[in-house]
Formats: C-alpha cells, structure tokens, sequence
C-alpha cells in the first residue's frame, strides 16, 4: 500500500515512521518544512522511545511535488489552520479508490477535507500518543499511542484495511461508530491539557500537580463537553476525568502548542478553545474558561517566544 503523510510534525513524523517500519505500506512524506523534508528523505524517521532509538527508512517531497493519483491512503497530519491548504492535494494525491483519513486535533478537519475529495472518501479517527520533533527527522516519545478509527462516513472494507495497517504497526486500534462523539471527546482533553500547558511552559504530568491549573483543566473540559450535548452529541465519558488520565498517562510529554510557542509558530487554538467559543456562542452556552485560554495564546503568539507567565484569568 502506498501512503502519503501530510505533515512533518511530532505525530506526523511518528505515525509515519511506524507505518514505514512495519513494512506494510510504502510511506512518503509531504509538507513545506524544508529541513524536516530533507532530513526524512535522507536519514529516514529516528524514534527515541524508552526501549531503544530506532529508524524507519521513507521518501519525503516537497508538497507541490507531490504526484497525482499516486496514493492508496492520504494520512492528513498538518495543524488545523493549514488544512484549506492542504485539501486539495490530498484530493489529487489519492487514487480514485483511495482514501483519505484525518488524525487531526480541533473541529472542521472533516468538512474541509470532504469539500475537496467528495463524501465517502474522508475517514475520521483521533491519535493519541506523547511525541516531541526533537530535530528535523527525529522524535521522541514521552507515550506510545493508540489510534481510533470511526466507522461512519466509509465501507466496511475500507475501515477493516485501516484497522490491519494501523495494528500491524503497532498501534492499539480501536473503532467508534461515530466520528462527532470521537472528535468532541478529543476535543475536551486538548481544550482541558494543551493550552494551559503552553501558557504555563509545563508538561502535562506538571499540571496535575497545581491546584489551579487543575481547576482550569476541569472548568474547559466541562465547556466543552455542555457545548457539545447544546449540539446534540453525547460524548459517553467523562470529559474531566479522559483529562486527566490523558495528563498523567503522558506526563513527560511537552504538548504540541507548548513547542509552537517556544519557537514562535501559530497555533490549534483557533481550532481548539476558539471553535468551542464560537460554537458556545451559537448555541447560547457560556464558554468563559475557553474564551479566557483562547485569548491568552492569541496573545502569547502575538508577542513570539517568551517567558510563560503565572495562571491569571476569571
């Protein structure tokens, strides 16, 4: 099977670089990140995990190089607010038969994406795992991960290949029926972990440790999960407590958005506390806890890489 990796991130490169090892599927990467590009086509992936340093051998090409109806299965791993950029490529990118499947964070992912390749060729799942880009090419795994795949939106058949790629290299699989409870669920735990992470330069596990920040963790959890039932979905867990358990189980992790603004690079929260406000908005549910989250990484990114400030806010 041929599969193209759209991103060159932490969980990109990772997912990438299992599926390659595996020896299932010929992988290639495809981004805009010149080093990373180049370090992958020339090194391959490195993985730092707490067994051992490993390395996957995969093709990386700039996007716009990527050939048309080439591909069995698009893996779509970019941040949210470069998805409208990427969409078209994936459609072109897959074969007529193809697939297209988004492990992305944040709301919207799946509308942008089918606008582009058409209904019935967009597959939704979430990945969960604890991953750092400590270099171009290399990744260090604070977690190993699992993914989970929905059912609806695809054939059986395509969902049962998704379900043998994704565990024959090493993933803990699991398949939901819906994807809107999926994303929701997954939603509240980076609303809850990634933004206070990144406003406090703290790892997930450190969060639990302060009393405040577990106040804020609970209160943006909940949020979400009350806009999400104003919206008709019922998320079937507990969002405070899929938190936490997600804090302590990656707990040597530093969260995706903590590592955008160390180095000054845009942010989910648009896609993150920003939808969940305007979504709040909408449906007549106060938001306070992510709308003070929102605004406070907007403002961090506004001013570049700084000293992460004390826990403020209502």
């Amino acid at each position: 099977m041929d599969v193209l990796i759209l991103g060159t991130g932490a969980m990109a490169s990772l997912a990438g670089a299992q599926l390659a090892r595996a020896g299932r599927a010929s992988v290639t990467f495809a981004g805009t990140w010149g080093a990373g590009l180049d370090a992958i086509d020339t090194d391959g992936v490195t993985v730092e995990e707490v067994a051992g340093t490993w390395t996957a051998t995969a093709r990386a090409l700039p996007i716009g190089m990527v050939p048309p109806g080439a591909t069995d299965l698009v893996v779509v791993l970019v941040k949210s607010h470069r998805t409208r950029d990427v969409a078209a490529v994936a459609a072109l990118a897959a074969r007529p038969e193809g697939l297209v499947l988004t492990l992305q964070n944040g709301l919207g992912n799946r509308e942008v994406l089918e606008r582009a390749c058409g209904r019935g060729r967009v597959a939704v799942g979430v990945i969960t795992a604890g991953a750092t880009l400590a270099a171009p090419g290399r990744v260090r795994v604070a977690a190993r991960g699992s993914v989970t795949l929905a059912e609806d939106g695809i054939g059986p058949g395509e969902l049962k290949t998704l379900v043998a790629l994704f565990a024959g290299a090493g993933f803990v699989v699991e398949t939901a029926a819906e994807a809107e409870p999926l994303v929701w669920r997954k939603l509240a735990v980076n609303c809850a972990i990634n933004p206070l992470s990144a406003l406090l330069g703290l790892t997930n596990g450190a969060l639990l440790a302060s009393a405040p920040a577990r106040q804020r963790l609970a209160g943006a959890a909940r949020e979400v999960a009350a806009v999400a039932a104003a919206r008709g979905v019922v998320l079937g867990d507990d969002p405070v407590r899929l938190a936490l358990e997600v804090a302590a189980r990656t707990s040597r992790n530093r969260s995706s958005m903590l590592q955008d603004l160390d180095r000054g690079s845009a942010t989910e929260i648009d896609f993150l506390c920003g939808a969940v406000v305007r979504e709040g908005r909408r449906l007549g549910v106060p938001t306070p806890v992510n709308d003070w989250l929102w605004r406070e990484v907007l403002r961090r990114e506004s001013q570049g890489p700084a000293a992460h400030p004390e826990l403020g806010g209502p």
